[in-house]
This record gives structure tokens, C-alpha cells and sequence, in this order.
């Protein structure tokens, strides 16, 4: 049996840090939808490897440094 994986990320402290960047500022920046940035940002959907570094390029960082995966071992 597989590890459950858990993807997090730090984009809603990212749009902080980049003054205060909308939700919509980032879709269009993306090339993606508002919708689509709210259920990536609360953890409801998992992006796309095509989005997750369009993300990462707008805010200027590796892509590590805005999501994190992690294993669950509890079974």
C-alpha cells in the first residue's frame, strides 16, 4: 500500500509578501481562472506541473518554495 500524499502551499503568504497580490491578479498572471487559484491556494485541488511553476515564476521562486509535499504514513 502507497503513502497518502499531502501537497500544501505557501501561496496565500506569497501573494502577501507581493503586495498584497489578488487572487485574480495571479490567475491572470497564470494564464489560469480566479476559481481555479482558490481551490489550489485552500488545498481543494492539486495544479497542474504546468501551473505549479507558472505560480512559482511569478513570485520569483523555486517551486519548493511554494508547495510541499509530504507522505502520510498513518494507515
Amino acid at each position: 500500500m502507497t503513502d497518502k500524499i499531502i501537497i500544501t502551499n505557501n501561496i496565500r503568504k506569497l501573494r502577501f509578501f507581493a503586495n498584497e497580490m489578488t487572487q485574480l491578479e495571479l490567475a491572470e498572471r497564470t494564464g489560469s481562472s480566479r476559481s481555479t487559484i482558490i481551490a489550489v491556494e485552500a488545498g481543494k485541488y492539486t495544479p497542474s506541473l504546468e501551473l505549479a511553476f507558472r505560480i512559482a515564476i511569478v513570485f520569483g521562486v523555486s517551486i519548493d518554495e511554494v508547495f510541499e509535499c509530504n507522505a502520510d504514513n498513518t494507515k
